[in-house]
């Protein structure tokens, strides 16, 4: 059965945390074992908010070319999770 993954990016947004978002997208679509890969949009807070990009709808270019765009491509936050 396949699993899906998830991406959230935090701090600020640069042309760096765009190349980590590309290569890890990247990595993930060469495993058999993983179905979609998703990012938040704004970081954790797409995944409190249910606001979720599927990432396995665009295409290779698309996901290489992330790493040439300046900014973040899904956004940031600075929020932190409480202890439980």
């Amino acid at each position: 059965m396949k699993k899906n993954a998830f991406y959230a990016q935090s701090g600020g947004v640069t042309a760096v945390i765009n190349a980590t978002a590309s290569a890890l997208i990247l990595e993930a679509k060469k495993h058999k074992d993983i179905g979609k890969i998703y990012a938040g949009k704004n970081g954790i807070l797409g995944a409190l908010h249910e606001e979720l990009i599927d990432t396995s709808k665009e295409s290779i270019s698309a996901l290489e070319s992330l790493k040439y765009r300046p900014g973040g491509a899904f956004g940031s936050c600075r929020f932190k999770l409480k202890e439980s």
